[in-house]
């Protein structure tokens, strides 16, 4: 065993969450390491299959803004100014996000985005990143890390002052901690899983359906999503049962696939034509909510983005959550220093309610995305809010609420949004076109049950 490093803060896992993290703590000029089991995706030719595109929206952006990188970030994103939703027919309807279209959110490459996330952390001269590198055992009291090197059988030792976990759903310094006495945990999937699929570009490199929309094929029980690239492809994902004769299980064989796809997606089925391939040869995603407390350790360690709160992918907040978290751990190192105790109960005190909050709607909007897009009372509901906020400035949807004014809690955003649903659910059960609603007075029952 040999002692390789020791250094102020080391941050286990280099995904999106630690990049970031890594910007934020070298401006506040901590010397940064950070570790990552996986080789360095720069130098290595990036596999399918997991991708999944990311939706960033202005949770993200604020954070991304805190360490002026957002305006070259958004150069490699496309503007998705609704949901268009894809009937067994064909047909389209098209559902905006926002009360018009300054309000979007925008697709960008994971893959893509944590390279440049990356490339930007080692820019400062205090951060430095070691890739294939497996951290084995966390020692909390001394501030001691023992990795496994790939390819190679003694451990490194790195000492650090702080350690910090942003290595994902199946974080390591997490289940160290659930390991002490009065930490507790819990990780819950879903009954379905994902896959990654394609739509590529047309032959002269253009998009071959819309390209400013994240497209829905909602089948009730099941759903296709697609989302633009900027080389005129669509990243699909497929969100299936993972058993039954029509989930994962059952479709094993060429001719289930093609057959499946033509019976329920066929205008996309005609638009992919490595479909079989991708789709024996992908794997399938599992989908999981993860929660535990507390998120820190001996006032040393913190678990912090999907090491601490990983969410399904539903409301496209993962990432943008991830981001928050860091925007408001620089917030209490600010209001703190280098008091880590502090730092630690304040920030998993500000951030706790509020990822439990964003995990609950994520789910909520899976059977929301699934089942309820196609049907006619969501589209009446959709259609007004979308009359209530443009009339009304100081109103706005569940989906507005939690996507573009992160001025206002995941929480507080779930609670108003699901009282705002109630009530306007109750109403468009009972009318057979919105016009026939007077939006004066709905406004105002809104505003005095809700308060905003």
């Amino acid at each position: 065993m040999k002692s390789s490093h020791s250094t102020e803060i080391a941050l286990v896992g280099a995904g999106l969450c630690g990049s970031l993290l890594a910007i934020f703590l070298a401006r506040r000029g901590f010397e940064v390491k950070v570790f990552e089991k996986r080789p360095d995706m720069r130098r290595i030719k990036q596999s399918g299959g997991r991708s999944i595109n990311l939706a960033l929206s202005h949770r993200g952006i604020r954070a991304l803004e805190k360490v002026q990188i957002a305006d070259h970030i958004l150069q490699n994103a496309i503007p998705m100014y609704g949901r268009l939703l894809h009937d067994l027919g064909g047909d389209l309807t098209f559902v905006p996000y926002g009360k018009n279209r300054s309000e979007y959110i925008n697709s960008i490459s994971r893959a893509g985005l944590n390279m440049e996330l990356m490339n930007i952390a080692e820019s400062y001269e205090q951060v430095e990143f070691f890739f294939g590198q497996e951290c084995e055992k966390i020692d909390f009291e001394t501030g001691r890390l023992y990795f496994k090197e790939s390819g190679k059988t003694e451990l490194s030792v790195v000492d650090a002052q702080v350690i910090i976990g942003t290595d994902g759903a199946g974080s390591v310094i997490r289940q160290a901690m659930l390991d002490l006495d009065g930490y507790q945990g819990s990780t819950q999937f879903l009954e379905h899983g994902y896959k990654e699929l394609t739509i590529p570009a047309s032959e002269t490199g253009s998009f071959v359906i819309e390209e400013n929309g994240l497209h829905i094929w909602p089948r009730g029980s099941f759903m296709l999503i697609a989302l633009p690239n900027p080389d005129g492809s669509f990243t699909c994902t497929l969100f299936l049962a993972n058993q039954g004769a029509e989930g994962f299980e059952g479709l094993q064989h060429p001719n289930q696939i093609s057959d499946f796809f033509q019976k329920y997606f066929p205008d996309a089925y005609r638009l992919m034509p490595d479909l079989v391939t991708e789709f024996l040869q992908n794997p399938v995603g599992l989908l999981g909510t993860v929660k535990c407390a507390p998120w820190s350790a001996d006032n040393r360690a913190l678990v912090l983005g999907d090491a601490a709160h990983a969410i399904v992918p539903f409301y496209g907040q993962g990432m943008n959550a991830s981001f928050e978290d860091c925007l408001v751990l620089d917030q209490c190192i600010e209001a703190y220093g280098k008091d880590w105790g502090k730092v630690f109960s304040h920030f998993e005190a500000l951030r706790k309610e509020n990822t439990d909050a964003i995990a609950a709607l994520a789910i909520e909007n899976f059977y929301e995305m699934r089942d309820g897009v196609a049907d006619e009372t969501f589209l009446k509901v959709r259609r007004l809010e979308h009359l209530l906020e443009n009339q009304y400035p100081d109103y706005h949807s569940k989906y507005s609420l939690v996507t573009f004014h992160p001025d206002i809690t995941y929480a507080q955003a779930r609670q108003r949004g699901n009282l705002q649903n109630e009530i306007l659910l109750e109403v468009c059960r009972q009318i057979d076109a919105i016009e026939e609603v007077n939006l004066e007075i709905l406004y105002q029952k809104l505003k005095e049950k809700i308060g905003f």
